[in-house]
């Protein structure tokens, strides 16, 4: 009898998976003190993040979502792009 795998559920409250794969992620700096950030700061922490993908990696593994590869997706896109612009100019 196998092991079942038990998705890690601190890391699933704290990340949101993309449909591509991508993880966003809140900022930190945005519980207190506030006063003494700039307006910029400010907007730019209140917007989310996108993890970077060495973490998102492991984080994607914790979830139990390691199936959903960006980078693939993106090279996929791409691709087909490039197929698409090459089949109009001719």
């Amino acid at each position: 009898m196998g092991y079942k795998f038990k998705p890690s559920k601190s890391v699933v409250k704290r990340f949101k998976v993309t449909k591509t794969g991508k993880l966003k992620h809140r900022h930190e700096k945005t519980s207190h003190l506030r006063s003494g950030r700039d307006s910029a700061m400010k907007r730019r922490l209140g917007r989310a993040g996108v993890l970077a993908e060495g973490h998102a990696k492991n984080m994607r593994r914790f979830m139990g979502v390691a199936k959903l590869k960006p980078n693939k997706i993106a090279h996929e896109r791409a691709l087909k792009a490039k197929e698409t612009a090459a089949a109009e100019s001719k």
